[in-house]
């Protein structure tokens, strides 16, 4: 009972405990063997390169059927064929502000107070700590990042992970691909 009165999220401790005492406790997203071309695999490193190779191809795929007469049309254009025509015309210029140490304070307290992290292992929770030490040259920063109109390329970076969505683990094609960012790219 002092766990759920101590926790900050009392649905989810309530949910943690009753899966724990019903045995439901088990890592889904653990990925042991993978089935490719018809051979069973185990191997971590190559199922993470078939994870790649398959994440990265599926969106090209997705791409060729969209080129295809769909039901997704709209007029006589494809949602495709629209989005590039549309990004033809010019847009207006954006002149953007540098920003305080207020409202880069502000940004860290709304982000949610999680552990997970990036590829940098800082989670949002340790962001939100340190925030009272970090606040000042993450506004230098970020302004340096407006003035130069840059965004730093290690921002980009994700750690790309497989989620079981639903059907036989085995199989490529029931996985989805979560990215986990950096903290600092959030806000």
């Amino acid at each position: 009972m002092d766990k759920i009165k101590k926790a900050s999220n009392k649905n989810k401790t309530i949910w943690n405990i009753i899966n724990l005492e019903s045995n439901k406790t088990c890592n889904t997203n653990k990925v042991n063997t993978l089935n490719i071309n018809g051979f069973p695999m185990s191997d971590c490193q190559k199922m993470a390169n078939e994870f790649n190779k398959y994440f990265s191809t599926i969106a090209k795929s997705i791409n060729t059927k969209q080129n295809k007469p769909s039901p997704n049309i709209v007029g006589n254009y494809t949602p495709l064929y629209y989005l590039t025509q549309s990004l033809k015309n010019l847009f207006p210029n954006i002149n953007l502000k540098s920003v305080s140490t207020n409202e880069i304070k502000n940004i860290i307290k709304s982000l949610k107070p999680k552990n997970s992290s990036g590829y940098d292992g800082i989670s949002t929770k340790l962001l939100k700590i340190s925030s009272p030490f970090i606040t000042s040259p993450l506004n230098h920063i970020c302004n340096k990042c407006i003035s130069s109109g840059t965004f730093p390329d290690r921002l980009k970076y994700a750690v790309v992970k497989p989620i079981f969505k639903k059907g036989d683990k085995t199989k490529l094609l029931n996985y989805r691909p979560i990215s986990m960012l950096s903290s600092f790219a959030k806000y």
